[in-house]
């Protein structure tokens, strides 16, 4: 038998044993699409995450190139009254270190893309949501309520982790996100019992985002509609970005499901 065909016995042998889960090689970061992840960095709210411990937890998961510092900063502008804990992406863009104006807290990925599409997206959106949830299962009380709340990449994972353990998740706030098409067998584990359970939902878009085809959009709005208890704003005039208008939007949407007090 020949080295190649050595090699490529030992890749499918590889491929069978993680159940199809490990995908082609990336080539805009280095490693595999599926990889398996880890959580190393969190940053908590004001008392360690236990100042406010009869609401609502709040579990931030930010976008492509940023970090955990990023949608943290915004909590104080739409759930004052809330703990959160803001995660940090496992694949890294730009480590840590001196910088200028910020950069100097990195950047990072949760996907080995930035917009990663059918089965690249299926089996890191998986990798990523299995990694969050276990640190979710090691460091967080089980009975603590959890709303996971993301952009763009995060909020991707932000509906992800319903796909794959909806009973531990309240409820999900995605602001320009999108959704796993499900082609990979063992993905999405739970979407078979997620349609009975009404999850409330936010999500939110611009009109003019410059990132997601609008096609992504909507079928991500579609997906949503038909299996959770969706609310759904899209804002006029707006990029691939967030605006006070949808910190309004989605203000009022936590107080009417009763996640966060209203008050500021």
């Amino acid at each position: 038998m020949s080295d190649e065909a050595v090699s490529s016995e030992h890749s499918s042998g590889a491929e069978s044993e993680k159940g199809g889960l490990i995908g082609r090689q990336s080539d805009a970061i280095p490693g595999r699409f599926g990889d398996p992840m880890e959580i190393s960095h969190v940053v908590y709210s004001q008392g360690g995450g236990k100042a406010r411990p009869t609401r609502p937890m709040f579990l931030c998961l930010h976008g492509w190139g940023s970090n955990e510092q990023d949608l943290a900063g915004m909590m104080r502008y739409v759930a004052p009254g809330n703990d959160y804990v803001s995660l940090r992406a496992p694949l890294v863009l730009q480590a840590e270190g001196p910088g200028e104006f910020g950069s100097g807290s990195g950047a990072y990925s949760w996907f080995h893309d930035g917009v990663p599409t059918g089965e690249d997206l299926d089996r890191d959106i998986f990798a990523a949501a299995v990694a969050v949830d276990k640190w979710v299962a090691g460091h967080i009380d089980p009975e603590r309520e959890l709303v996971p709340i993301g952009f763009s990449q995060g909020a991707a994972l932000a509906i992800h982790l319903l796909r794959v353990h909806p009973e531990r998740y309240r409820a999900v706030a995605a602001l320009s996100g999108f959704v796993a098409p499900g082609q990979v067998p063992g993905t999405a584990p739970a979407d078979d019992r997620l349609d009975d359970m009404e999850k409330p939902v936010f999500y939110g878009y611009g009109d003019r985002d410059n990132v997601l085809p609008k096609y992504e959009i909507y079928g991500a709005t579609a997906w949503l509609e038909e299996h959770t208890w969706l609310t759904v704003k899209h804002y006029h005039q707006l990029d691939h970005a967030v605006s006070p208008a949808e910190f309004v939007d989605l203000t009022q949407w936590l107080l009417l499901n009763n996640i966060s007090s209203g008050v500021v």
